[in-house]
């Protein structure tokens, strides 16, 4: 391993210069937080992408053999080591990526599930030799470089040295000038919904129905947004907009060929450092006010809403199952319950489920027991798909699938794909939901995801009121 550090603070400052590369990725951690948003990662022009349609897999484009998480973990051992330097930066190098949320429908037998209308994988990572990382509680940067794909000590040698200085000639080269990124100009965009407010009011009423016939205690369902998009829509600049707006501590942006996927996402789906795994699951929402008495008071009353609590600690308990599969005997813990935290625009309440992944098991392993996360399915999980498939009618894509990564070690870090807008072929899609339990309000669940959704309407300079 090679490494250099530099003088950037900053990541925007190198994400700027390396967006327009190939296979550019920047893991955002917008909202600097001690613990949750202290490293963001810059990424670009990989050795290699694996893609996965459905259960085949693709390296490079060729069909591989095999389960794709297996195909994922036997190219990870490919290039494994443990020549961490630094050693307090957890992400050196590795695969970045995501798994979208159809992609449950190949773990679990999902009844009557909607096919895919569009054309992008159920799994897509780009593996990446050099990494950008960058500590904001120190202040400090570093380029990290592996010599990947080169398996020779020799030869990966030579290849870390080169590709370190050729990073770092773009990013501090005088020909290569920081870009001036404009803010964003989007002319009026038409929103459609896959939901009239009538519909999904009748949709809540439609799973608490469920809950009383004893099928589910909660799902979570998802209204989809979608709009068409100018051919000159400037994705970057809006992620820029997106990210000033919405800081988020597990932000990403993902722009690979014709799909970018920018996420403001608050929610980390699970962690896995040195075989101790975290999972964060958010359940319970109210807005922010800019008035302080009031946003003293939105946060008090979620803190003690019994309906939020119930519809948390029911989650808590799915994800404590999930984690029993692959975690030794009796380390899985509840280490924080339905704590309070402030975003841009809403409260939170979060929980904190951990425990000590057994030494059999690895990375693809933790997320083939997990995934989808359950504080974007409901409970039972699977019961739960199988009643957002028949209500919502829409695949979800990205949408509350994972975006992270997974390091050559075997470490990983994914976020909840919420607050995530997929761009392609032309088209703007987002979805917002929340968790229904038999204590929702119709009105009021559906007032709630327009206050999720506010913020990225934001962005692409719409008022929700001009929605609702």
């Amino acid at each position: 391993m090679w490494l250099q550090k530099i003088d950037l603070k900053d990541p925007l400052v190198a994400a700027d210069i390396l967006s327009s590369r190939p296979g550019f990725a920047f893991l955002d951690s917008a909202m600097h937080q001690e613990k949750l948003g202290r490293y963001s990662y810059v990424a670009a022009d990989p050795f290699a992408q694996l893609t996965v349609y459905g259960n085949q897999a693709y390296w490079n484009g060729l069909p591989e053999k095999g389960d794709p998480l297996d195909v994922l973990q036997r190219y990870l051992m490919q290039f494994a080591f443990d020549e961490t330097v630094e050693r307090h930066f957890p992400f050196q190098g590795g695969c970045i990526g995501y798994v979208g949320y159809d992609y449950g429908r190949c773990l679990e037998v999902i009844k009557d599930y909607p096919e895919k209308q569009d054309k992008e994988p159920d799994i897509s990572f780009c593996f990446y030799d050099v990494v950008l990382a960058f500590d904001h509680v120190t202040g400090e940067s570093y380029l990290f470089s592996s010599g990947f794909p080169e398996k020779k000590p020799e030869k990966r040698a030579v290849r870390a040295k080169k590709r370190l200085n050729q990073f770092y000639d773009w990013l501090f080269s005088p020909s290569n000038k920081t870009p001036v990124v404009e803010k964003p100009v989007i002319p009026s965009l038409k929103w459609q919904s896959n939901f009239t407010k009538e519909r999904y009011c009748q949709a809540i009423e439609t799973v608490k129905n469920y809950i009383r016939q004893g099928d589910i205690y909660q799902a979570n369902i998802a209204q989809s947004f979608s709009t068409e998009i100018p051919d000159d829509f400037q994705a970057w600049p809006f992620y820029r907009q997106l990210r000033h707006i919405n800081p988020a501590t597990f932000g990403a942006y993902l722009s690979w060929g014709d799909e970018v996927i920018a996420s403001a996402s608050p929610e980390r789906f699970v962690l896995l450092q040195d075989n101790h795994v975290e999972t964060r699951p958010i359940k319970g929402t109210s807005r922010r006010s800019s008035d302080p008495e009031e946003d003293r008071l939105a946060a008090e009353e979620l803190l003690h809403s019994d309906k939020d609590r119930a519809e948390n600690i029911m989650i808590v308990d799915l994800l404590r199952n999930d984690l029993s599969r692959v975690c030794t005997a009796d380390s899985v813990d509840v280490t924080g319950l339905c704590r309070l935290e402030s975003y841009a625009g809403v409260h939170h309440l979060v929980s904190v489920v951990t425990g000590e992944l057994r030494p059999e098991n690895s990375a693809s392993d933790l997320l083939r027991a997990c995934f989808p996360g359950g504080s974007i399915t409901g409970a039972p999980k699977i019961r739960a798909m199988e009643i957002i498939a028949e209500i919502e009618k829409l695949a979800r894509g990205v949408y509350c699938g994972s975006i992270g990564y997974i390091d050559f070690g075997g470490n990983l870090d994914f976020n909840i794909a919420i607050r995530t807008v997929t761009l392609s072929h032309n088209k703007a899609v987002f979805q917002v939901g929340g968790g229904i339990t038999l204590l929702s309000d119709p009105e009021a669940e559906y007032t709630e995801t327009l206050t999720k959704a506010a913020k990225i309407f934001e962005s692409f300079g719409t008022s929700v009121s001009e929605i609702a």
